[in-house]
C-alpha cells in the first residue's frame, strides 16, 4: 500500500494519501491541492476518495476543489451537517480500497463531527496498520474542546476522554497514530514535534492520556486554554460550505504609492511581509508587518481577521506569490493588490518611511535600571509563567486584535516576545496604533536567558 504524509509546516497540518490497486484516498487537504495530484500522477493512482476528519478551523480545506478535479466523493462525520454532496459516515462505515480497508471512529470531543480513520492493508499483519486521528488524538496531547457554537467546552471535554478511553485506546499498542496536526497548532496545547507515534506511546507519554478521572480530565482540559484565534469558527463555517477553488482568485493589482496613502487615511490595512530587520530599517507609515516566514498566515488570521483585504507589500513578484497563497490557506482573499515597486517605490515617489528602533537584551536591562523604557512581554501566558523579566509588563499579541494595551502613549516601550518574531509584529500594530515611542528588543526573551539576565515566575501582570 502507498503512504504518504504531506506536511505544512506554516500550519503545523499533516494531511496523507493512501493508495492501493491504483485507487487513493487523500484525507485532511489543504486548500492547494496540487500536490495531492502531482503525487497521485507519479505513484499511478486515480484519487476516488476524500476524507475529512472534521470541520477544521485553523485552515480552509481543499476538498471540494480537489473532488471538482478529480470527481472523488466526499466522506464527513455525520454531525458535520457539510452543505455540498458528500457522504455522512458514522461508526462502522467501511471503505474499501484494493488491498486496503478505512474503518471510520465517531469520535466527538474537539468538535461534534470529528472522526478517526482505522487504516487495514491486507498485506500487513496488524489490524489496523494505522490510526488517522484527526484533531482527536495528537503527539503528546489531544484536541482543544472549545470549538462549538452550541456545546460548552466542558460537554465536548467530556465527549472527548469517552473518546479517547471508550475507542482509541481500546487499540493494540503497535497500532500507527498519525494526527492532523503537530507542535506549533494552536488546536492543542503541549504537541511534540514528532509527525507519527503508537498508541503505546502515546499511552505511557500523553499527559492527557495519564488521567484516569472524567472529571479531572474535564477540568484540565477547559483549564488555561490558549486564545481561540476569532478566524477559527469562520474557517469551519467556510469548511461546511466548501471555499472556492484558488483559480478562481483574480490577478494581484499593482497599487501606486499615492492610491495607497490614500487608501491608509481611509482605513485599509497594509501588510508588509519583509523580514523584521527590513521593516525596521524603513517602511510605510501605518503598514503592519508580519514576516512570511514563521506562522505567517496564522497572525494574519488572528491579528488582521478573514475580512482584512490587506494590500501587500514585498520586495519580489514570488513573495507576493507565496502570501497570498498562504494567506489563502487561512480564509484570507487578497483582492486589492500590492504596493507597486515596494517600499522603494514608495520613497522614489518622494512619500516618508517610518523606522523602528530596535536595542539588545543588554541595552533593555540597562534602560529598566535607569527607568528610561516599559517593558511589555507579548508572549502567551504559559511562556510568561515559565519565565519572564521582571519588570515587565504583559500583553499577548493575540489580544491585539481586540486592543492595544493601556499604556501611555509617549512612554518608551520596549516590546518583546520570545525570539523577536512576534515583537516585531505588535510593535507595527502598536505604532499604527498611535504610538510614538516603540522599540523592539532583539533575539526577545530567548536572548535575556542566553545573556544570563534575572528571570522571574509567576502571574502575569497585565499591561
Amino acid at each position: 500500500m502507498y503512504f504518504e504524509q504531506f506536511y505544512l509546516g506554516c500550519l503545523a497540518h499533516a494531511s496523507y494519501m493512501l493508495g492501493s490497486e491504483g485507487e487513493a484516498v487523500v484525507v485532511d487537504p489543504q486548500r492547494d491541492v496540487d500536490l495531492y495530484l502531482k503525487a497521485a500522477e507519479e505513484n499511478g493512482l486515480t484519487i476516488r476518495h476524500i476524507f475529512e476528519t472534521h470541520l477544521h478551523a485553523d485552515f480552509v480545506s481543499g476538498h471540494k476543489e480537489l473532488a471538482a478535479r478529480t470527481g472523488a466523493q466526499i466522506y464527513f462525520g455525520a454531525q458535520a451537517g457539510a452543505k455540498f454532496p458528500h457522504v455522512a459516515v458514522h461508526d462502522g462505515f467501511e471503505l474499501r480500497f484494493g488491498k486496503a480497508r478505512i474503518k471510520v471512529l465517531e469520535t466527538p470531543g474537539h468538535t461534534l463531527e470529528s472522526i478517526c480513520l482505522l487504516v487495514t492493508d491486507d498485506e500487513k499483519p496488524l489490524e489496523p496498520w494505522a490510526a488517522l486521528t484527526g484533531d482527536t488524538l495528537f503527539i503528546g496531547d489531544v484536541g482543544r474542546p472549545d470549538l462549538s457554537r452550541t456545546l460548552t467546552p466542558q460537554q465536548l471535554a467530556g465527549m472527548l476522554y469517552d473518546s479517547l478511553h471508550d475507542k482509541l485506546l481500546k487499540l493494540p499498542d503497535e497500532v500507527l497514530v498519525y494526527p492532523a496536526h503537530g507542535a506549533g497548532s494552536l488546536c492543542g496545547r503541549n504537541m511534540r514535534a514528532e509527525r507519527s507515534s503508537t498508541i503505546g506511546t502515546e499511552r505511557l507519554t500523553n499527559y492527557a492520556l495519564q488521567i484516569q478521572s472524567r472529571e479531572e480530565f474535564i477540568r484540565q482540559m477547559t483549564s488555561n486554554l490558549p486564545a481561540r484565534p476569532e478566524y477559527f469558527l469562520q474557517d469551519a463555517e467556510i469548511n461546511r460550505g466548501g471555499a472556492p477553488a484558488l483559480s478562481d482568485l483574480p490577478e494581484l493589482k499593482a497599487i501606486s504609492p499615492v492610491e495607497l496613502k490614500t487608501m491608509l487615511e481611509e482605513g485599509v490595512i497594509a501588510l508588509d511581509i519583509r523580514p523584521g530587520e527590513q521593516f525596521a530599517a524603513g517602511h510605510v507609515p501605518g503598514s503592519v508587518n508580519i514576516p512570511l516566514s514563521g506562522q505567517f498566515a496564522s497572525w494574519a488570521g488572528t491579528i488582521l481577521g478573514l475580512s482584512s483585504r490587506p494590500v501587500l507589500i514585498a520586495d519580489a513578484p514570488e513573495q507576493l506569490t507565496e502570501a497570498r497563497l498562504r494567506l489563502a490557506r487561512v480564509g484570507i482573499e487578497v483582492e486589492r493588490g500590492y504596493l507597486e515597486g515596494g517600499v522603494a517605490g514608495w520613497k522614489r515617489a518622494g512619500l516618508d518611511l517610518a523606522t523602528l528602533r530596535e536595542i539588545s537584551v543588554q541595552e533593555l536591562q540597562q534602560q529598566l535600571a535607569k527607568n528610561r523604557v516599559r517593558a511589555l512581554d507579548v508572549r502567551r501566558e504559559a511562556e510568561w509563567m515559565a519565565g519572564h523579566i521582571d519588570e515587565a509588563a504583559w500583553w499577548p499579541l493575540d489580544r491585539f486584535r481586540i486592543s492595544p494595551p493601556e499604556v501611555d502613549l509617549n512612554i518608551p516601550l520596549a516590546v518583546h516576545c520570545q525570539s523577536g518574531y512576534r515583537s516585531m509584529i505588535a510593535c507595527s500594530l502598536l505604532q499604527r496604533a498611535g504610538f510614538q515611542n516603540v522599540i523592539n528588543v532583539r533575539g526577545g526573551f530567548g536572548a535575556w536567558q542566553e545573556a544570563k539576565l534575572p528571570v522571574a515566575t509567576g502571574a502575569p501582570v497585565e499591561a
